[in-house]
């Protein structure tokens, strides 16, 4: 099983932000190595500031929320609830916002709100979740047992190469004989797990890292079964000699059907190409990136039904979007920190610096997007719910905005649900009067 590889350059206005994920005890089923200093922590009793409480929750604690409505279609689940959509909207401020909501905290009782939800947006990094999506649909075509192909993404490392270069972002590198965490960027020469390069991609929002699995993706689809015994030179010949059209058209194909499959329209999200620059040596982009609340919103409720690729699989992907540490944007409200969030967030931004010199970043006066996706389930109240909110606020960092939405949205699922138990205990109590001995 002799696999190594490479990854790609970043692009230079696309900046996002990420934090670690997969919960902490799970080291030694996916062989991420920095899970291993984390969890030793916790055992130790070392303090550990940055995880809130509702990091906590072990592997065997992440569930997903509608596997009984498995027979329910997008369209069934996609009725709005008119009270509640109105309220929602109150929530929303001014400008250029559009966000979707789905109480799910009774799964029997869903409630769907949405305000401009058909509105397209640069995703961002928002759209390494594509990636993330076309990984695991292709790794079943290559591996139809589920626990070979948590093996193989645990055992199968492939190196960065050009793909992975040029990101900014840095990626965390764990020596666990040293004990030593080491946070830089990537390098051609680095060499890590398919395992490892998703954390990098979802936690800390690699770009590399993101071609580089994007780039794992295209040969998965391009060598079936025998993508698992595939050698570096065999994988840099398939790029060499084969056409770049080819190639394009191959790329845009992996990432994009799999979301038509679960009923997600190329208006609703499509992602046009990969993530670095240096993937342009042989492959193109294409169709552009896109991305609405409905459509993402689409893909969360297919993944809490367990219906992208199996159960198991979506829950995997579940797993690898829950956040562990530090928490930004609207994952940020401390409304959250008991819940447990499953997050992506992405920013994508362009300043003019003849038209203002003191454009800052994340405060774009070209375009503005900032993009936050998250499911949060409170342990105490047992609220549930997912959010996709997109914004394109010009001259201003949004984050404060999103976070100060996060609370307030919060606020009214909690307060609504209230009032929910408060009414069916009321009409649990008037049948009681009424119907005596």
């Amino acid at each position: 099983m002799k696999k190594i590889f490479y990854v790609s350059i970043g692009l230079c206005i696309l900046l996002s932000f990420g934090f670690i994920s997969y919960p902490i005890d799970g080291y030694e089923r996916t062989g991420i190595k920095r899970l291993y200093q984390i969890h030793k922590m916790q055992i130790d009793s070392v303090p550990y500031n940055r995880i809130p409480f509702g990091a906590y929750k072990k592997l065997a604690d992440i569930k997903l929320n509608l596997t009984s409505r498995t027979e329910d279609s997008i369209k069934e689940l996609f009725v709005e609830n008119k009270e509640f959509a109105e309220r929602i909207k109150r929530l929303v401020p001014s400008g250029a916002y559009s966000l979707a909501v789905m109480d799910m905290t009774n799964a029997n009782d869903l409630k769907y709100a949405a305000y401009r939800e058909n509105v397209g947006y640069q995703p961002g990094s928002v759209g390494k979740i594509a990636v993330l999506n076309a990984v695991f649909t292709q790794m079943a075509k290559v591996c139809t047992d589920f626990d070979q192909r948590i093996m193989y993404l645990k055992d199968i490392k492939v190196s960065s190469r050009y793909w992975g270069t040029g990101d900014h972002h840095t990626v965390p590198i764990y020596d666990i004989e040293k004990d030593k965490l080491t946070k830089r960027q990537v390098v051609a020469s680095d060499k890590f797990s398919l395992f490892e390069w998703l954390d990098h991609m979802v936690s800390v929002s690699n770009n590399g890292a993101a071609s580089v699995m994007y780039r794992e993706a295209m040969l998965m689809a391009a060598f079936g079964s025998d993508y698992v015994n595939l050698t570096e030179e065999q994988g840099e010949n398939y790029f060499k000699d084969t056409p770049r059209d080819s190639l394009t058209n191959l790329a845009n194909m992996v990432v994009n059907e799999p979301l038509r499959t679960l009923g997600i329209t190329e208006d609703d999200w499509r992602l046009g190409g990969m993530f670095t620059r240096t993937a342009d040596k042989y492959v193109g982009r294409k169709g552009g990136s896109i991305g609405t609340p409905k459509g993402l919103m689409k893909w969360f409720i297919k993944l809490e039904q367990g219906k992208i690729v199996d159960t198991n699989t979506s829950l995997e992907m579940k797993r690898l979007l829950y956040s562990t540490d530090r928490r930004i944007r609207y994952a940020k409200s401390n409304r959250l920190d008991s819940a447990a969030v499953y997050f992506k967030s992405g920013s994508y931004y362009k300043c003019d610096r003849k038209k203002d010199p003191n454009c800052k970043d994340y405060a774009g006066n070209v375009f503005n997007y900032m993009n936050s996706v998250i499911i949060v389930e409170h342990p105490n109240n047992g609220s549930k719910y997912i959010v996709c909110l997109m914004s394109n606020v010009l001259n201003k960092n949004s984050a404060g905005a999103h976070m100060y939405l996060a609370s307030k949205i919060d606020d009214l699922i909690e307060k609504n649900n209230e009032n929910s138990d408060a009414k069916l205990d009321e009409n649990f109590k008037d049948k009681d009067d009424t119907g005596g001995n």
